[in-house]
C-alpha cells in the first residue's frame, strides 16, 4: 500500500475520533456560548477531513489499477462516515438555534406577542446568517492555508526528488565517462601493439627472405 496515502489515512481517523467525541460532548452542553464554540472547532475539523479525503482519493487514483480499487472501497467508507458527522453537526447546530430563539421569545416582554415574535425571528435570522457568513469566511480562509501548505510541500518533495534524480544522473554519467576513458585508453594499447607486432612479423618475414636468396645465391654460384 501507498505510504502516502496509509499517512494521510491515519491522520483522517485519528481526527473522526475527535470529531466523533467532540460531537457527543457538544450535544450535551448547556452553556450556550460554550456549544457555539465546540460547533466552531468541530466544522473546522471537518473541513480539514474533507482536505484529507481529497488527498487520498488523488493518491488512490494514481496507483495501479488493483491497488486503486481497494483504496477508493476503503475511502467511500470514510465519505460515508464524514456525511453521518455532517448531519450530526447539523442536527445539534439546528436544536441549538431552536433552542436559542425559543428563550429570546419568552425573554422578550412586548405587548403585541405577534409583533414581537416577528421581530425576534427577524434578528435572529439575520444574526444566524452573519454567524454562517463569518464561520464560512474562517474556514475559506483555513481552507485555503492549509491548502497552500500542503502543495508548497509537495512542491519541495517534487524538487527534492528531481534533485536526487539529477545527482544520481551524474553520477552515472561521470561513471560511463570513465569507462569511456578506459575503453581509449585499452584501445591505444591494442592499436600500439598490433603496429608493433606488424613491424615485427615485418621484419621476421624480410628476413627469411633474405636468408632464402643468399642460400640461392650460393646454390647458383657453385654451379
Amino acid at each position: 500500500m501507498s505510504e502516502v496515502f496509509e499517512g494521510y489515512e491515519r491522520q483522517y481517523c485519528e481526527l473522526s475520533v475527535n470529531l466523533s467525541r467532540n460531537c457527543s460532548s457538544a450535544s450535551l452542553l448547556n452553556d450556550e456560548e460554550q456549544k457555539q464554540q465546540k460547533i466552531f472547532e468541530i466544522k473546522a475539523g471537518l473541513d480539514e477531513a474533507d482536505i484529507l479525503i481529497r488527498k487520498m482519493d488523488l493518491e488512490a487514483r494514481s496507483l495501479q489499477p488493483s491497488l486503486k480499487a481497494m483504496l477508493l472501497a476503503k475511502l467511500r467508507e470514510y465519505k460515508s462516515d464524514l456525511n453521518k458527522l455532517k448531519r450530526e453537526v447539523k442536527r445539534i447546530s439546528s436544536a441549538n438555534y431552536d433552542q436559542a430563539a425559543r428563550q429570546e421569545l419568552l425573554e422578550a416582554g412586548m405587548v403585541d406577542a405577534h409583533k414581537a415574535s416577528a421581530d425576534q425571528r427577524e434578528r435572529l435570522a439575520f444574526s444566524t446568517e452573519k454567524l454562517n457568513q463569518s464561520s464560512d469566511r474562517i474556514r475559506d480562509s483555513k481552507r485555503t492555508v492549509l491548502e497552500t501548505e500542503q502543495l508548497g510541500v509537495s512542491i519541495l518533495e517534487d524538487l527534492h526528488q528531481q534533485r536526487e534524480t539529477l545527482l544520481h544522473s551524474h553520477s552515472k554519467l561521470h561513471e560511463v565517462d570513465n569507462a569511456i576513458d578506459k575503453s581509449k585508453k585499452i584501445l591505444t594499447t591494442m592499436s600500439r601493439s598490433i603496429s608493433k607486432n606488424k613491424w615485427i612479423v615485418g621484419s621476421i618475414i624480410a628476413a627469411l627472405a633474405l636468408a632464402i636468396i643468399i642460400i640461392l645465391y650460393f646454390k647458383l654460384s657453385r654451379h
